[in-house]
């Protein structure tokens, strides 16, 4: 161990040194080993051999940057974004996309050899499933505001920082919410409404949140303000329907905390629909501001198409849709089931969640506004108990509370639908004492990007 310790206080800041990456990390940077230590290295790609730079040491691990690549990796292209490497939305775009597909089956491997006991060679990981088209597929975008220079800008956060890289134009969004945003933008410049400064705390506009319905066309705009009072609001209106005729919907959320969540809990109807419309298939959704729809619709179809696969539904089954947001997941596969429960924390989801079902004429799913671990309990007690579960959980994974739940209510399947591999992993190590991994799918949500969303079937073990 002290051996250990001394090879690895070897490396000091600003330190130059070869390095050889070997694979790709989950947040897209190289990952490579300098004396047995991690680096991780952001742009760097698996097979080059670069110099490298340390910029941040530690004892279990370091971090670098590259000083110059000595062998370039054959899949190394020119992103197209001139943002690339300075805004922290994607982190790929240097990699051919049909590479990015395996190294996103690589990081689910890399999380399952990390964080479970089983042998990831011997499990059915199958290929990603990529897009023909691999740009401008996001239906929503989020710019935090900013002044700078005496212009309002809009965008995101450089990696790590919090310096705002105005963005006016983005490959990976739809031109609609790029335009939508641009435009919005624009109004705050020519009205001077106070935009919200985040050392200060002072102004009021934070946020310009924009979903288009990528099918319907349909466009909502939602400000979120750091209070409920909007100077010049009527005229804020006026121009949005005057410049953006085709918004449907425009919205109000108040969000006066000191946070990085986007929404705050009150949420205002300022003109227009009080929700979108979007297809999946020949499934139409109703959305309102704040709830969770997917961000890829022509992704999520065959994602939701491969949660129909693992769960394999007769029409007998008894089906729980945890985390269920809208009902998407739920109404995708209602045909094949007997009867659909699900349930959120948000309760405009539950809302929407149930006048998407009225809609469609399906009488056999119901949903409640609360957690999984409260209501699964409730209903088990009351005689219920679920064939198969269907999770679709946020980026930190299944709450403690419900795994314990799921390993006492004991379905014969459960479908997990996950987007960050390491808690998907943790996961499935705590439902292994139960349950067996019969496949996992990884499916390409977000290109460009080191995101990577899967679905696994856990089938309960015989004993």
């Amino acid at each position: 161990m002290k051996q250990k310790q001394e090879q690895t206080a070897n490396l000091k800041v600003q330190q130059t040194f070869p390095l050889t990456i070997k694979r790709l990390g989950i947040n897209g940077e190289g990952v490579g080993y300098f004396k047995r230590q991690v680096v991780f290295v952001p742009g760097a790609l698996p097979g080059e051999e670069i110099v490298a730079e340390a910029t941040k040491v530690s004892p279990k691990f370091s971090e670098a940057k590259i000083k110059k690549i000595r062998k370039k990796s054959e899949y190394r292209v020119q992103a197209p974004c001139p943002l690339f490497g300075e805004c922290g939305g994607c982190q790929l775009q240097h990699l051919r996309y049909d590479q990015q597909l395996k190294e996103k089956r690589d990081i689910i491997i890399q999380s399952l050899e990390r964080h479970t006991k089983l042998q990831p060679e011997k499990l059915d990981i199958r290929e990603t499933i990529g897009m023909d088209d691999p740009w401008r597929y996001r239906n929503k975008s989020q710019f935090q505001m900013g002044i700078k220079d005496g212009k309002v800008i809009a965008g995101l956060y450089s990696m790590n920082t919090h310096h705002l890289i105005d963005i006016e134009d983005c490959t990976v969004q739809q031109p609609h919410t790029i335009k939508a945003t641009t435009t919005v933008k624009a109004i705050m410049q020519d009205l001077k409404i106070p935009i919200y400064n985040e050392k200060t705390r002072k102004g009021i506009v934070r946020t310009i949140v924009t979903r288009v319905g990528v099918q319907t066309g349909e466009l909502q705009i939602v400000l979120i303000t750091s209070k409920k009072d909007l100077p010049k609001k009527d005229l804020i209106v006026k121009e949005i329907k005057k410049r953006l005729p085709e918004v449907k919907s425009i919205i109000q959320n108040v969000n006066g905390q000191k946070t990085s969540l986007i929404f705050g809990e009150d949420t205002f109807h300022l003109d227009g629909e009080e929700f979108i419309q979007e297809m999946l298939g020949d499934i139409e959704f109703e959305l309102s501001a704040r709830t969770f729809f997917q961000l890829n619709p022509e992704q999520t179809v065959k994602l939701y198409n491969e949660v129909k696969k693992a769960a394999q539904l007769t029409g007998k089954e008894k089906v729980v849709d945890a985390y269920c947001g809208v009902g998407t997941i739920g109404l995708w596969i209602a045909k094949d089931a007997a009867e659909i429960r699900g349930m959120d924390i948000i309760p405009e989801s539950i809302q929407d969640a149930k006048k998407n079902a009225a809609k469609h004429g399906i009488k056999h799913a119901q949903y409640v506004t609360g957690k999984a671990e409260k209501w699964l309990p409730k209903w088990t007690n009351e005689g219920w108990k679920p064939d198969v579960i269907i999770v679709d959980p946020p980026r930190t994974g299944l709450d403690q509370e419900l795994l314990n739940t799921i390993l006492k209510v004991q379905p014969k399947k459960v479908v997990y639908v996950s987007c960050n591999p390491s808690t998907l992993a943790k996961d499935i190590s705590v439902l292994s004492k139960k349950y067996q991994v019969k496949g996992i799918q990884p499916v390409d949500m977000f290109p460009q990007t080191a995101h990577v969303e899967c679905v696994t079937l856990l089938q309960r073990k015989t004993i």
